[in-house]
């Protein structure tokens, strides 16, 4: 049976779209795939709908190194409103309580050093986290709202960085993997026995993305009826990856990675970079200014894991 050719071109690369309100990620990514021809896109970390700034979107190759950049580090500003709970925990769900609470500056201070560091966070009900084979938010949506367990999160920077009036604050936010702004807002207004929720999010970075290489969403726009989107738009697939420590290898050694073949630490000796952790850690495989892939540092051998 012939197989079906896909329909597209065979871009490889990564574009770095400034995400407008009111779309899901998965609507930017039909959106822009359809706009440039292309074959295949994915997006490099979900960001809900009411949420704007950075969505990397992977073409092609490039999606081969999603998990990197999804492991990356983020910056998001959000703000908190205090005085009413949501069952979403931002401003697009039902009212489920209210307070008159409001904290002061110094109280939401003093609460914050809490949330810094590993810490454990309760989801928010409305996630993608799937229950028994269903995501949450399908259960919610049907009226059979899940309990959420704990998962381990890292907060490496939490900070108040403005207060526009008494019923919102606004703070940046320095995280790791799979932390969720809507639960630090609803439980850092809990910690002050206030309530509250996020009624605007901003993503600023995205592991070596930042908010510099963004392009608007409204730039790229095309109609069915012209010209594709031009590939000049797009970053080279390593561009993911220049936040991952690199190792210089000789071209035999490049050689031999490429078909597979592991390589002893001895003989790299003086080139593992100090960054690298030598217990299970990634490098960056570098030939010249040739990016091979991504390797892992492992039982005394350097071994290829995700070859570009």
């Amino acid at each position: 049976m012939r197989q079906r050719k896909p329909r597209g071109r065979p871009l490889d690369g990564w574009l770095v779209v400034d995400k407008p309100p009111g779309l899901t990620s998965t609507d930017v990514v039909n959106r822009v795939r359809r706009w440039f021809d292309a074959q295949k896109a994915g997006h490099g970390g979900t960001l809900d709908p009411l949420a704007t700034g950075l969505l990397p979107v992977a073409f092609g190759s490039a999606t081969k190194t999603v998990p990197y950049v999804m492991d990356g580090t983020k910056i998001y500003h959000f703000t908190l409103k205090f005085g009413q709970a949501r069952d979403t925990d931002d401003a697009e769900g039902a009212v489920i309580e209210t307070s008159d609470i409001r904290p002061t500056d110094d109280q939401l201070k003093a609460a914050l050093p809490a949330f810094l560091g590993d810490i454990m966070q309760v989801p928010p009900i409305f996630s993608a986290i799937k229950i028994g084979g269903e995501r949450a938010y399908d259960l919610a949506r049907a009226g059979n709202a899940p309990v959420m367990e704990p998962r381990p999160a890292r907060v490496d920077r939490f900070e108040l960085i403005d207060r526009p009036d008494a019923d919102h604050a606004v703070f940046e936010v320095q995280s790791g993997k799979g932390v969720y702004m809507r639960s630090l807002a609803r439980d850092l207004a809990r910690a002050c026995g206030a309530v509250g929720h996020i009624a605007a999010l901003r993503r600023l970075r995205v592991g070596p993305f930042t908010e510099a290489q963004a392009i608007p969403l409204d730039k790229l726009q095309r109609a069915d009826d012209t010209p594709p989107v031009s590939p000049d738009f797009l970053l080279p697939v390593a561009t993911a990856l220049a936040d991952i420590p690199a190792l210089a290898l000789t071209e035999a050694e490049a050689f031999g990675l490429s078909h597979g073949q592991a390589i002893s630490l001895v003989a790299l000796m003086g080139r593992i970079p100090r960054t690298a952790d030598p217990d299970n850690g990634v490098v960056r495989a570098m030939a010249g200014n040739r990016v091979l892939g991504l390797c892992r540092l492992s039982d005394g051998m350097l071994k290829p894991e995700r070859l570009l």
